[in-house]
C-alpha cells in the first residue's frame, strides 16, 4: 500500500503573522489547511467554455457572448444606469447596470472587446443584460478548458481570489492514496483525480451527475468520507474496550433492585423487561456500557433508568441522572424519590438554581457516597461535583445537550476514574453499607471508567444509527404501556382561534385540564408571533372564572416548580407555557394541547409536544395554529403530524426534513460532520463502509488513522459525544 506521511509540523513564529482580510475570512470559514481548501467544493458552476453568438442567444438563459462596445452611455431614469451596447456582427445587445462606478465606465468605453455572461431578456429597448459578469478580451484570447467553479464564500472572499488559492491548494496538498489496494469500490477514481475534476470539470460532463453528486468522482469522496466516519466509531469502540468498568451485578440475595420490581404499581411491559435485560447484561461485564434506550412518548423509559440504577446502588456504587431543563429533572427526581426512599435508597438533587447552604449539604452527600442516586441538569456535570464511586451515568434526552456539554460529561465521568480506581482497591466510602465484589483483582487498580445509558424519546432512524451512533448498542422499547390512548391531530389556521378557545372551553367544563404552547416569551421586533404573556392575559380574559397559569423559562426555578406543582395537583385548569413543559410533564388529565404557531416548531419538538397529552384514559387531543404562508418544510412537519402518531416513522421524516446534523445536535459544534454524502442517497456506500472499517483498522492502524485524520480531524471527537 502507498506509505502514510504524517503532514508537516510548523514551528511557531515569534510573532503572531498579521492575516489580511481574505485570510481572515479564509479562516473563519476554516479553510486553514491545504487539504480544506482542496475539499472545499464548487456549489455549482458557470460555462465559460463556449462562446455563442447573439443573434442565436436564447432569452432566459445564461449565456456566453463576446463583441465590441458601439455604445456607452449614462441614462437618467428613475436613477441613475450606465447602458452598453455590444454587438459580434450577427446582432446587438445592451448591457444595463443599475450601480456602477467611473472606472466600469471607462473599462466599458466604445471600441473595447469583451466576454459577457449572463441571463438573457427582454427589454423595452430590446435584448439585455442587467449587471453581467464582464471580462475585457483580445480577438485571440482562449477559452477556458473547464467549467468555471462557484465556491461557497463570504463577501470578504472574491471568486476570483477564492479560485487562485484552491488551485494553489491543490497543487500543494497531500492527496496521496492512504487506503490499500482492494478497499476503494471498484471504477472509482484515485482521490487526486476526483478532486482535479469536481473542481475544473470537462465542459462535456453531464451537468445531471454534478448536480444529484452521482458522478464517480462525487461517489469517491462520499465513500472516503463515509469510510473515514466509520473508522472514527470502530476507533471510540476500541478505545472503550480497552477500559475498566465496575461489573455491577444483580445481586442474589435480593437488594434494591429485586424491591423496586416487587413494589412497583404497575406491571412492566415485555418491552420494558426486554430491554432491562438488555441494560443487566451490560452492566455485569468489566467493560463500559455504552447503550441507547430509545422509546416513543410514553413509553416508560424512566422506570428501565430506574431500575438500571438500582443494580449500581446495589454493587456499591453511585448513580447520575442528567436532564437537559430544570423541569424535566424535577419530574425525574420526584419519581425516582416515590419510588426508592420508601427503599432507602438517598436520591441528591442538583441544580443551577440550587445555591447556598442547600447546595453544600447536597455535594456533601455526593462525595461521601451517602446519596445512593444523584439527579440534576448539567450541574451534575460542574467542576465542585465530586463523587465517591460513579459507576453509572444516565443521560435523558441526550440530544438536546449541545456537543460541549456532552463532552464535559463523557470528560467528567473520566474525571470520576482515579476517585473510583482507589475506592475499589480498598478506600470504600465510610457510609456505604451495600455489598461490593471486587472484579478481575488484577486490574483492581486501573481506573475505572463509569457505565454510560443515554435516553431518547426521538428514536433512531436505521441509517443513523448504522453511521453517527455505530458505535453504541441500542435498545428499543417499540410498545406502549396499557391504557393509553392515541392523540388526534387537527390542524388549525389561525383565524380559528375563536373556535380552539371554544374547544378549551369545553375540555375545561369537563373537568379536564388544557396546554397552551408559544413560541415566544416577550414581544419580537422580529417576528410577529403570539407570545406566553400576551396569549396568558387574553386566554384569562376569554376564559372568565377558569385558572389559566403561566409558564416560562425565564422565570426563576422556585415560581416554576410552584405553577407546575399546581398544575400537576389539578388547581391550574389552563397552562400557557413555551417549550419548558416540552419532555417529561406527565399530567394525566390535561386532554388538550393547543401549539400555536405550530409552523415555527421542529417536527421532534412537536411530537414531544403533543406527547404531553393521551397520557390517561380520557380522549386526547393536539391542535396545531398556523399562520400562512406556510413553508415547504413548515407544510411537511404538519402534514406528518396529522398523518402519524408514531415515533419512528416521525423520526425518519424529520431527519429528511431537517438533515442528521440538526437532528442529533451535531449544528452546535459548528460543522456538519458529515460534508458530501447523504445517508440516505448513500446507503449503499455506507454499507460498505461499515463492512470494511473494521478489518481496515485491524490491518492496518495507521492508515485508518491517517483516513480519519484528512476527513475528519478535530470533529472525530464529535461523533463520541
Amino acid at each position: 500500500m502507498p506509505e502514510v506521511t504524517e503532514p508537516p509540523v510548523t514551528a511557531p513564529s515569534a510573532a503572531p503573522r498579521v492575516l489580511s482580510g481574505p485570510q481572515r475570512a479564509l479562516q473563519k470559514l476554516g479553510l486553514v489547511r491545504d487539504i480544506d481548501l482542496a475539499l472545499h467544493l464548487p456549489l455549482r458552476y458557470e460555462d465559460e467554455t463556449r462562446i455563442v453568438r447573439i443573434a442565436d442567444a436564447r432569452e432566459g438563459q445564461p449565456v456566453q457572448v463576446e463583441g465590441v462596445v458601439s455604445d456607452c452611455r449614462v441614462e437618467q431614469r428613475s436613477r441613475r444606469q450606465l447602458v452598453v451596447t455590444l454587438g459580434d456582427g450577427s446582432g446587438e445587445l445592451v448591457l444595463r447596470f443599475l450601480n456602477f462606478y467611473a472606472s466600469q465606465q471607462k473599462a466599458l468605453a466604445v471600441g473595447k472587446r469583451l466576454r459577457v455572461r449572463g441571463e438573457l431578456r427582454g427589454g423595452f429597448l430590446g435584448r439585455e443584460m442587467v449587471h453581467p459578469a464582464v471580462k475585457a478580451v483580445d480577438a485571440d484570447t482562449p477559452l477556458p478548458a473547464s467549467l468555471t467553479p462557484v465556491y461557497p464564500t463570504s463577501a470578504q472572499l472574491p471568486q476570483a481570489y477564492l479560485r487562485k488559492v484552491v488551485a494553489a491548494a491543490l497543487a500543494r496538498a497531500p492527496l496521496g492514496e492512504l487506503l490499500p489496494e482492494g478497499v476503494v469500490p471498484h471504477g472509482l477514481p484515485l482521490l487526486r483525480q476526483a478532486l482535479l475534476f469536481l473542481h475544473q470539470p470537462l465542459p462535456d460532463v453531464s451537468p445531471a451527475t454534478l448536480e444529484d453528486r452521482s458522478h464517480p468522482a462525487w461517489q469517491r469522496l462520499k465513500f472516503d468520507e463515509l469510510l473515514a466516519q466509520q473508522l472514527s466509531q470502530a476507533m471510540a469502540r476500541r478505545e472503550r474496550a480497552a477500559l475498566v468498568a465496575p461489573a455491577l451485578r444483580e445481586r442474589a440475595d435480593g437488594g434494591v433492585h429485586a424491591q423496586l420490581l416487587a413494589t412497583l404499581p404497575f406491571a412492566l411491559t415485555s418491552a420494558q423487561r426486554r430491554v432491562g435485560a438488555e441494560i443487566a447484561h451490560d452492566l455485569a461485564t468489566p467493560q463500559p456500557m455504552h447503550r441507547l434506550l430509545q422509546g416513543d412518548v410514553g413509553s416508560g423509559k424512566t422506570v428501565v433508568a430506574a431500575l438500571a440504577a438500582t443494580l449500581a446502588i446495589d454493587a456499591g456504587w453511585q448513580c447520575a441522572l442528567m436532564a437537559p431543563t430544570e423541569i424535566l429533572a424535577e419530574q425525574h427526581f420526584h419519581k425516582l424519590i416515590g419510588w426508592l426512599e420508601p427503599l432507602g435508597v438517598q436520591v441528591a438533587w442538583l441544580t443551577g438554581s440550587r445555591k447556598g447552604k442547600a447546595r453544600t449539604q447536597m455535594l456533601e452527600r455526593v462525595a461521601s457516597g451517602a446519596a445512593g442516586l444523584v439527579v440534576g441538569t448539567h450541574a451534575v456535570i460542574q467542576d465542585d461535583v465530586l463523587f465517591a464511586r460513579l459507576g453509572l451515568a444516565i443521560v435523558d434526552e441526550q440530544h438536546r445537550f449541545g456537543v460541549a456539554q456532552r463532552l464535559a460529561l463523557r470528560r467528567k465521568l473520566a474525571g470520576q476514574a482515579g476517585l473510583a480506581a482507589a475506592q475499589e482497591s480498598g478506600d470504600s466510602p465510610a457510609n456505604t453499607t451495600a455489598h461490593v465484589r471486587p472484579d478481575h483483582a488484577d486490574r483492581a487498580r486501573a481506573p475505572l471508567e463509569p457505565h454510560l445509558l443515554m435516553m431518547s424519546a426521538t428514536p433512531i432512524p436505521r441509517t443513523l444509527a448504522m453511521s453517527y451512533f455505530a458505535d453504541l448498542a441500542v435498545s428499543t422499547i417499540d410498545e406502549l404501556p396499557p391504557g393509553r390512548t392515541p392523540v388526534l391531530t387537527k390542524l388549525f389556521a389561525d383565524s380559528k382561534r375563536d373556535a380552539v378557545v371554544e374547544r378549551v372551553q369545553g375540555e375545561v367544563a369537563k373537568g379536564r385540564q388544557v396546554y397552551w404552547v408559544c413560541p415566544l416569551i416577550e414581544e419580537s421586533e422580529t417576528l410577529d408571533l403570539k407570545n406566553a404573556t400576551e396569549t396568558h392575559t387574553r386566554l384569562g380574559q376569554s376564559l372568565p372564572g377558569v385558572a389559566v397559569g403561566l409558564l416560562h423559562g425565564r422565570m426563576p426555578a422556585a415560581e416554576k416548580a410552584a405553577v407546575m406543582a399546581l398544575f400537576t395537583a389539578g388547581g391550574i385548569a389552563v397552562l400557557v407555557s413555551t417549550t419548558v413543559i416540552e419532555v417529561g410533564v406527565d399530567v394525566p388529565n390535561a386532554s388538550l394541547m393547543v401549539v400555536e404557531h405550530a409552523e415555527r416548531f421542529g417536527l421532534s419538538q412537536l411530537h414531544q409536544l403533543r406527547g404531553r397529552v393521551g397520557r390517561g384514559a380520557v380522549a386526547s387531543v393536539c391542535v396545531l395554529l398556523y399562520a400562512a404562508p406556510l413553508s415547504d418544510a413548515g407544510k411537511a412537519r404538519l402534514k406528518a403530524m396529522v398523518e402519524t402518531n408514531d415515533g419512528f416513522e416521525i423520526a425518519r421524516r424529520d431527519l429528511d426534513i431537517r438533515g442528521p446534523g440538526e437532528f442529533m445536535g451535531a449544528r452546535q459544534s459548528g460543522a456538519a460532520l458529515l460534508r458530501f454524502a447523504d445517508l440516505t442517497d448513500d446507503a449503499a456506500l455506507l454499507a460498505e463502509a461499515r463492512r470494511l472499517a473494521p478489518p481496515l483498522l485491524e490491518r492496518e492502524p495507521r492508515a485508518a488513522a491517517a483516513q480519519v485524520e484528512r476527513w475528519l480531524g478535530t470533529k472525530a471527537e464529535y461523533l463520541k459525544a
